[in-house]
């Protein structure tokens, strides 16, 4: 129960909303950041995508890690693209793996470019959550 409430604040993680085109914009022009409290916010609407992180604690543990552009996009989509599909299999099994900490499926294609900003914040969430939650994906 108490990852109950939250991790309801904590992980509308309603990533991705990602039915995207496969080219990505460079121009930051076209991308929208927000960040109000301990709710990160990413949207790109010329590419229909948008990362939405509301998780007490993260923004000021996102702070103490590395900066952008220490780590490759390439090191971080791989790492995505292992650990996205593993979250989602525990989503699917609740009785398993309790829907407190698995409530919601990341919508995430591996085709589809989401640049860096996108990329380095939900390598630096599966980072967050393993180690708040003490799992490991």
């Amino acid at each position: 129960m108490r990852y109950t409430l939250t991790f309801l604040l904590v992980l509308v993680v309603v990533l991705l909303v990602a039915s995207c085109g496969s080219v990505k914009s460079t121009n930051p022009i076209d991308q929208q950041t927000s960040n109000e409290g301990d709710t990160i916010r990413i949207a790109n609407d010329s590419l229909e995508y948008e990362i939405i992180i509301i998780e007490p604690g993260f923004n000021s543990w996102l702070v103490t890690q590395p900066s952008r552009g220490y780590r490759s996009l390439i090191s971080m989509d791989l790492s995505n693209d292992f650990k996205v599909p593993e979250y989602n299999i525990r989503v699917n099994n609740p009785l398993r793996y309790g829907p407190d900490l698995y409530p919601f499926r990341i919508d995430y294609d591996r085709s589809v470019d989401y640049g860096y900003e996108v990329t380095y914040l939900l390598f630096n969430y599966f980072k967050f959550f393993e180690e708040r939650y003490n799992q490991r994906l």
